[in-house]
């Protein structure tokens, strides 16, 4: 009979080896063989565009819809193109610092802009170190921000000046094409203090003309979603607008284009503002008064929300509520300034709001612009 082997080993040699451990057990001296650990290969160091897609992937369904369409444009429009290629080891301070100076010198963001995309990249390779790609994180710390004075913050802080800018917006809208827009929209702005996506997030559902309110569900911050409460001038302007709107279903867009889709903020921005403020700043000249405020965006407009609450008498925590204001520091600061107002504007903000005020001839609602809404109405659905 053939005694089957394996290696060299058989049945008699690993008996004999069996007998020879057990005598050295006896003896005390076996020691157990060590395996041999194995051996792991390292895994490939991760790109930048690897690690951050990786990162916005496993944390998108965390944020609100405006943050992650936030987070991604500063993606990739401002860090991907700069850092794509880089393996996370490869991004050093001098290279953020590079980033840093080369965005400044563009000029194509405003320096919050610029440190907001600094600590979206700092906040991804915070991660790599936690997950030990890397030892350090080089782009954090306040160093490597750009330094940058408080901005001027700028609104309408008195009563012709709002009427020009709606005024304005209502005759551009009498003679562009297409949805007659600027102005209930400049007008929502201005008497709901709507961040501009929000407001251009609205739907027809949202809007509860019969209680006087509108709701916000799509927020950048849980204190923006909220209730609004309708002042007079904005009820009635969105009462005739509604009644000259196309689409105004309830799934309809509130401000949308001829087609329906979705307003772009840069054209909101662009050309509905900026063009009513230009048309309004040129009939304020011929009447020998002074121009709007200087630098004036639809961020302005929610200022100026608060300052017409503020002069009504509201309490702040009702306007923080109304702002959807998280933190009191802002509505505070405006506070002040209105509260130091002593030539009366106070009253004709509240006049304005009530819709009590002697317009000297001008008027902002809907019904008094040199035809009845039901006249205005019929020509904007024609």
């Amino acid at each position: 009979m053939t005694v089957q082997s394996w290696e060299g080993w058989t049945r008699e040699k690993a008996e004999e080896e069996l007998q020879n451990i057990l005598a050295d057990v006896r003896r005390g001296i076996w020691v157990p063989p060590r395996r041999e650990a194995p051996v792991v290969e390292p895994l490939p160091e991760p790109t930048f565009h690897e690690f951050a897609s990786q990162w916005f992937g496993a944390r998108r369904e965390e944020w609100r819809p405006a943050t992650r369409a936030d987070y991604e444009w500063q993606l990739t429009s401002h860090l991907l193109p700069v850092f794509s290629h880089h393996l996370l080891s490869e991004i050093t301070v001098e290279e953020v610092d590079r980033y840093k100076a080369e965005k400044v010198r563009a000029g194509e963001l405003s320096s919050p802009s610029i440190n907001k995309t600094l600590v979206r990249l700092a906040q991804i390779l915070e991660v790599a170190v936690e997950y030990g790609h890397i030892e350090r994180n080089p782009a954090r710390g306040k160093r490597r921000r750009v330094r940058a004075s408080a901005p001027r913050r700028s609104w309408l802080d008195r009563a012709d000046q709002i009427e020009s800018l709606l005024n304005a917006a209502g005759e551009l809208d009498a003679k562009g094409r297409g949805p007659r827009l600027r102005r209930p929209l400049l007008t929502t702005l201005t008497f709901a203090g709507l961040r501009l996506g929000e407001a251009l997030a609205l739907h027809w559902r949202d809007v509860d003309l019969a209680a006087g309110r509108l709701r916000i569900g799509n927020s950048k911050t849980d204190a923006g979603v909220r209730y609004v409460e309708l002042l007079a001038p904005l009820r009635d302007e969105l009462a005739a607008y509604k009644v000259a709107a196309r689409r105004s279903s309830a799934d309809d867009l509130v401000f949308a284009t001829a087609t329906g889709r979705p307003l772009s903020q840069s054209n909101v921005r662009n050309r509905v503002l900026a063009g009513a403020v230009r048309s309004a700043n040129e009939r304020r000249l011929q009447a020998d008064l002074a121009g709007l405020p200087e630098g004036l965006t639809p961020h302005s407009l929610r200022r100026t929300f608060i300052s017409l609450l503020l002069a009504i008498g509201e309490e702040v925590p009702f306007v923080m509520q109304q702002a959807g204001h998280s933190d009191p520091k802002v509505t505070l600061g405006i506070y002040a300034q209105v509260m130091l107002r002593r030539d009366g504007e106070r009253d004709r903000l509240r006049a304005l709001v009530h819709g009590d005020l002697d317009h000297g001839g001008v008027d902002i609602r809907p019904e008094a612009r040199g035809q009845s809404a039901k006249t205005e109405i019929h020509e904007g659905a024609s």
